[in-house]
């Protein structure tokens, strides 16, 4: 699979717009400004495919990306603190958890950790929850540039233990240097049909 050969697919608003599942789908799945679409554009190799933001909130819709014609990407709003009113906030709630809960072409759900905070209770809460459904899952610590030795292994270290999995279960990840990179493609690669 080739993930340099990427595009945009569409944006969905509402259950209704999925595109036909025609192919396996990955979702990335974190907290507001966790990093989602500077590690989905590392994936690719893609400076502004995913548009990036220092402001909470970014993305509003589930947006499909098309890789190789092969496999979606799904990047998926951003869950916990984001300056948007509560309704805007509860349709996406809404639109996610029927997303996770009814798409059968879902063969795994990307969640997305900034290694250098404390577990939080909505990436607890979502592992459980994905863990409870039967939904596959990989955790994937990004920011790892940003914390050096001891400090980057004692922080994994405490989140494999709050989320209750072992290191081979999960992936060290930067943005910035592509750390985690080529397992992350390896790994996603193997939901290809």
């Amino acid at each position: 699979m080739n993930f340099h050969n990427v595009s945009f697919l569409k944006s969905v608003y509402k259950i209704g717009q999925l595109p036909e599942p025609i192919y396996p789908e990955i979702a990335f799945a974190g907290r507001s400004n966790v990093g989602k679409s500077s590690l989905i554009n590392r994936l690719v190799n893609r400076r502004s495919l995913v548009k990036t933001s220092s402001k909470p909130g970014k993305t509003q819709s589930l947006n499909f990306f098309d890789v190789d014609s092969c496999l979606y990407l799904v990047d998926l709003p951003g869950y916990g603190y984001a300056k948007v009113s509560m309704g805007v906030r509860s349709s996406w709630e809404k639109l996610i958890t029927r997303y996770l809960e009814e798409r059968q072409s879902l063969v795994c759900v990307v969640v997305i950790i900034d290694i250098r905070h404390t577990l939080k209770e909505y990436d607890r809460n979502l592992v459980g929850w994905l863990r409870n459904s039967g939904l596959s899952f990989l955790p994937v610590y990004t920011k790892s540039d940003k914390l050096s030795g001891n400090k980057l292994a004692r922080n994994a270290a405490e989140l494999d233990a709050g989320l209750t999995i072992n290191p081979a279960d999960r992936i060290l990840f930067s943005a910035k240097t592509g750390q985690g990179c080529e397992a992350l493609q390896s790994l996603l690669a193997s939901y290809e049909k």
